[in-house]
């Protein structure tokens, strides 16, 4: 600086600053020297504080308003200075403006999992991401600690800092909280709310309070959420009895419209009266393939032959190009005792998409076993 620099310094009598930048902190008013003229009028806006640094040490703190810089204004200065040669020559001291807005719209996020233990997953890993506001409650602690003779003091010299303790502890208000995994996003608020009365605690060493803490989001791995998927999806089937039948109402209708030849049409037909069977079942009770329950002997002559038991699967059999049937397993143990049925008969029931030689039905294994070797040759 030169000549006009300090005239031009000696000239000023009003000390203010206008932020324009949206992210400036803490602001040095520049002066030659660091001359300030004697009843020079200070200007602190509101969201502003004004601090008055004398040979390294803060001398006077003023809030917002307007004052005229004079001994009664300065008592702690002044008592620095002496003021042995009288009270109109200028004074040296460094004013310092720290903005005491909230600064919103700073972000975090985990570049590294949390991991969690969750009662119903177990060991799970989290990553999470949000923003946050800060605000400086105490612009003498925070010069003192974090800016120090920084002309201008950004927010990102000091958001890293702040994200890296966030992160920190993040893992320990999950694990705190004691919310199961899928209920997280319900309770996002209250624990965004728990971690911001923690970290202004911590930051209260350095004059900065976090008034919101805001968590976005909290995601699990790719595998873990395709878990998640599956059983969504099972939920959303419910009972799987009748969801299997479903799908082989399906298989049937798929077989039924197969123009494939002959043997699709047989399978179409057999699969067709099967899913008429099964629908009159779970509309009359069973009505149609079970006949009515038996009266007392009293009044009606008992059953020939009983119906089969009820759970059991029906087996229907195809002899000659005929259906046959429906047995039960008791029925198809005659059957290939009495060599109507052998290892290459072809058997269906509800649930198989199509026909298939008994021999490739694991379940009827135990019913082809009891059939005798043939007889020895005489």
């Amino acid at each position: 600086m030169g000549l006009m620099d300090k005239l031009r310094g000696e000239l000023i009598d009003i000390i203010e600053w206008l932020d324009d930048s949206r992210d400036t902190m803490v602001w040095r008013f520049p002066r030659y020297q660091n001359e300030i003229k004697m009843g020079a009028k200070l200007v602190v806006r509101e969201s502003q504080t004004a601090v008055f640094v004398n040979e390294g040490k803060i001398a006077d703190v003023f809030e917002p308003g307007t004052y005229t810089l004079e001994t009664r204004n300065l008592p702690i200065l002044s008592t620095l200075k002496g003021w042995k040669y009288g009270f109109n020559s200028p004074f040296k001291a460094e004013v310092y403006f720290v903005n005491t807005r909230q600064f919103t719209d700073m972000k975090w996020g985990t570049q590294n999992p949390v991991i969690l233990r969750d009662a119903e997953f177990g060991v799970v890993r989290v990553r999470a991401f949000g923003a946050f506001a800060a605000r400086v409650v105490d612009a003498s602690r925070l010069l003192r600690e974090l800016v120090g003779t920084d002309p201008q003091f950004r927010t990102e010299e000091v958001q890293e800092y702040l994200r890296q303790l966030m992160v920190g502890r993040l893992g320990g208000a999950l694990a705190t909280a004691g919310v199961p995994l899928l209920d997280l996003a319900a309770h996002q608020d209250a624990i965004g709310r728990r971690l911001a009365a923690v970290l202004t605690e911590e930051l209260a060493e350095v004059g900065i309070a976090i008034p919101k803490f805001v968590i976005e989001n909290v995601s699990v791995p790719p595998e873990v959420e395709q878990a998640l998927d599956k059983r969504t999806s099972m939920g959303a089937v419910g009972d799987l009895d009748r969801y299997t039948r479903f799908q082989a109402a399906n298989a049937m209708e798929a077989a039924a419209n197969n123009p494939g030849g002959e043997a699709g049409a047989g399978i179409g037909l057999g699969l067709g009266m099967a899913m008429g069977q099964q629908m009159a079942r779970s509309m009359g009770g069973g009505a149609a393939t079970q006949p009515p329950p038996a009266q007392p002997a009293a009044t009606q002559p008992a059953a020939a032959e009983p119906p089969p038991l009820p759970g059991q699967a029906q087996w229907y059999v195809g002899v000659g190009g005929q259906r046959q049937g429906p047995y039960d397993l008791g029925a198809l143990a005659e059957q290939a005792n009495a060599g109507a049925l052998d290892a290459d008969t072809l058997v269906w029931r509800t649930g198989m998409a199509q026909w298939q030689p008994a021999g490739q039905v694991p379940e009827l294994a135990s019913v082809l076993a009891s059939v005798p070797p043939p007889l020895p040759p005489q």
